[in-house]
């Protein structure tokens, strides 16, 4: 007897199904997002604990009406179908409960003999005593086939209905509710009427019951059948297969919105529309919450062709970076103390080697703001900070973000670094903007602390729990007022034309942020930040082609503004007070301010700003009454002599500087008969560096001339032009000289009234 109580009790497996099932992803708030097809081609959701009440009532009542009275099998329905097979000489009429049909379902395959119908039942007896009601019903309604390769409620009502459960009207449970009674003979577009019959007895019996009032019954037998299965949504699909590599066949409840990723698929898809007249074809956007650290929208492609590679998921894949690390550059620069935000920097015609970086616009400030150079995206002035900075340094900083796609040693970028010469991900960048503010938000949250663990990458699982780790007052990468400051400089980048001038509008949304063009127009970028989210946009082609137009302000940033239109405003961060310092700043040069500088301003700079250089371009000089001329004791009395601060960009720096800033006095000339206090420099502007030029022929066949170029501080010096010790000519004030030469080495030789003299080797080839 014992023996027989064991076996009883271990004849049930512990697993009741082990049939492989679809992979489905839902949004945060429980709603559909997408499913793959299990791997035995059926579409059978995962186990659902759930059964909405309509169905419940509708399937005990079709299937088991005393369901929830007897011990797992029915006497009376059992002896009933076998008197009426017995008499009929066929199966008319089976007498399975709902916990025998669960045994059977998961028993599937075996023979339906008597001997295995009495082995059910003492299965069915031994499910009872382990599971509820509620369960053994949730076991049917997970696994029961509906027809074709659908198996399981929740499967079933989105592919004939387009919605969930609980959402289906009584018509529509009853439906479903008959379908697992013979569903190889009577499922939707097949037997029509059978299963209309079907299902309004069940609506009718519902009536008798007053499970529904009359009005109900009416209504429900007037709703017409479904004629065909709907697609599965895949409303997220890239997602979807990112989390199938890691919950293959599960359940999973991701942190999407569902509304917001349905207003990004519709972005991207016009914006698509659009771009591939262009053969521009691929556009991954990405909406990251700063404060969860978790997915709220992932478009990871646009609805293009198999063609055209619709299936890669582009956020995740590594491209050329074009100008989208020059923020971290300006924010490890404050960071470390080596520049304040509106400190003047060169941008002149510079080359390192055979690189010489330019401009977008090949156009040239002379001296610029860092915040401005960082707002305008101006790749010399960026290169020149770099090299100034350090690659180690800035590559060291990269590492400390978690940019996993560079891999190299700085050597191997050298000065492209921070224009391209890298490549990253749309989800590495992102990451790494949302856990800067994160570090804003955080320390004036926080009484001026940092998490430890601020620097993390964010998660699309809903229930995903972020350890932030303990506080302190040590930084994770940059402190928070670098962070605040390079947010600050990003908040001046000009936006496109929709969006400009919209600091004049009140319903306009403060947005820090940066765009991108990779070397060849392959990778267009945008990503902007505010106090609660991040957006990511990356457009090109998946296969790496270039195309004409494919510009980060032009391609990428309308559609990065368009997706924050739907998104809630957001403030501005809070200044981290506790992490700035108020000091002196000379206005004109943006540096601290030196005894020399004459106008000064206060302003809140990062504390490591205390360790930059004073200003360099002011300088103390002696001046006639008239401030019009230098004197010294020479030719002028002591008694007329005064001291002037004066505000002095190196030659180069000021021959560009000063076609913009028509306000700009150079120092003034000596006065005639001064003696040996003149200060000359002059630099060459073209050529810049030891170099090989082609002349090209005209159509006439005259080769073209070279236009040698050359900046002096004084604007009163002559200077005397050699080539190969020949002379070739005599320039004063505006000094350009054009000159005509063969190919062959050169070396040309300029000096000044003065004695100073600059040289520079050339090769010049041609026709």
């Amino acid at each position: 007897m014992s023996i027989m109580v064991v076996l009883y009790i271990f004849c049930l497996p512990k697993e009741l199904f082990t049939k492989p099932t679809s992979t489905v992803i839902v949004s945060k708030e429980g709603e559909l997002l997408g499913a793959l097809i299990a791997k035995d081609g059926q579409w059978r959701f995962p186990q659902n604990d759930e059964v909405p009440e309509k169905f419940e009532k509708c399937v005990t009542n079709f299937e088991d009406e005393y369901f929830y009275w007897h011990p797992g099998f029915n006497p009376i329905s059992i002896g009933k179908a076998l008197w009426q097979n017995y008499k009929a000489k066929e199966v008319v009429r089976g007498g399975s409960t709902i916990t025998q049909q669960v045994i059977r379902l998961s028993r599937d395959g075996t023979p339906r003999t008597y001997f295995e119908k009495i082995k059910e039942l003492v299965l069915a007896s031994r499910l009872e005593f382990r599971a509820s009601k509620n369960e053994i019903l949730s076991y049917w309604a997970s696994n029961a086939p509906f027809g074709g390769n659908v198996v399981g409620l929740e499967a079933a009502s989105w592919r004939y209905y387009n919605r969930e459960p609980s959402q289906l009207s009584w018509a529509e449970s009853a439906t479903l509710a008959v379908l697992p009674n013979a569903p190889r003979l009577i499922y939707p577009g097949k037997n029509q009427q059978k299963l209309l019959a079907k299902r309004n007895r069940l609506l009718k019996k519902l009536l008798g019951k007053e499970i529904i009032d009359s009005l109900t019954f009416r209504l429900s037998i007037l709703e017409e059948l479904p004629q065909k299965a709907f697609p599965i949504p895949q409303i997220a699909p890239h997602l979807l297969q990112k989390v199938h590599k890691e919950n293959s066949g599960k359940y999973s409840v991701t942190s999407l919105q569902k509304s917001l990723q349905i207003s990004s698929n519709e972005i991207v898809k016009n914006y698509y529309l659009a771009l591939k007249e262009n053969q521009i074809h691929n556009i991954g956007v990405l909406i990251l919450d700063v404060k969860t650290k978790k997915v709220l929208s992932y478009v990871g492609n646009t609805p293009t062709s198999i063609e055209h590679q619709k299936d890669v998921d582009v956020i995740d894949k590594p491209r050329s970076t074009g100008s989208i690390l020059k923020p971290f550059l300006y924010a490890s620069l404050l960071d470390s103390g080596d520049l304040l935000p509106e400190a003047m920097v060169a941008d002149v015609p510079t080359n390192y080697g055979s690189y010489q970086p330019e401009n977008f616009n090949k156009k040239y400030a002379g001296a610029i703001s860092a915040k401005m150079a960082l707002a305008q995206s101006l790749n010399v002035p960026t290169v020149r900070m770099l090299q100034r900075f350090g690659l180690d340094k800035f590559h060291d900083y990269l590492m400390r973000l978690q940019l996993k796609d560079i891999k190299e040693n700085p050597n191997y970028y050298g000065l492209t670094l921070a224009l391209g010469g890298a490549e990253s991900n749309l989800w590495d960048l992102c990451k790494s903007y949302a856990n800067m503010a994160a570090t804003v938000n955080h320390f004036s949250e926080n009484s001026s602390t940092y998490f430890s663990n601020e620097f993390q990458s964010p998660s699309f699982y809903s229930n995903m729990e972020v350890d932030l780790g303990e506080t302190s007052f040590e930084k994770n990468v940059f402190d928070a007022a670098s962070v605040y400051l390079t947010f600050e400089s990003m908040k001046e980048v000009i936006r496109p034309d929709s969006e400009g001038n919209w600091e004049f509008f009140e319903a306009s949304k403060q947005i820090a942020w940066k765009t991108g063009t990779s070397f060849g127009f392959r990778d267009a970028w945008a990503v902007g930040v505010t106090k609660d989210y991040v957006v990511g946009v990356w457009v090109g082609n998946a296969d790496g082609e270039g195309r004409p137009g494919l510009v980060g302000v032009q391609a990428a940033a309308p559609i990065l503004f368009d997706v924050f239109d739907k998104l809630p405003s957001s403030e501005w961060f809070d200044t981290p007070y506790d992490e700035m310092v108020e000091i002196d700043v000379c206005t004109k040069s943006g540096y601290r301010a030196s005894m020399v500088c004459d106008d000064k301003k206060k302003s809140y700079v990062q504390k490591a700003g205390l360790k930059s250089q004073p200003c360099p371009f002011h300088k103390l000089i002696n001046v006639d009454v008239s401030e019009n001329y230098q004197v010294n004791s020479s030719c002028e009395s002591v008694s007329n002599i005064k001291q002037k601060s004066w505000f002095v960009l190196p030659p180069l720096m000021e021959f560009y500087y000063k076609q913009q800033n028509p306000f700009y006095k150079p120092l003034p000339s000596f006065k005639e008969g001064c003696i040996g206090a003149v200060l000359d420099e002059m630099k060459f502007i073209y050529p810049t560096q030891a170099s090989t030029i082609f002349l090209p022929t005209d159509f006439d066949g005259k080769k073209n001339e070279l236009v040698l170029k050359v900046a002096h501080s004084n604007k009163q010096a002559n200077l005397f032009w050699y080539c190969n010790n020949e002379f070739k000519g005599k320039t004063t004030e505006r000094h350009e000289l054009a000159v005509q030469l063969e190919p062959g080495d050169y070396l040309i030789t300029v000096t000044d009234d003065f004695g100073n003299e600059i040289r520079r080797r050339i090769e010049i080839q041609g026709k």
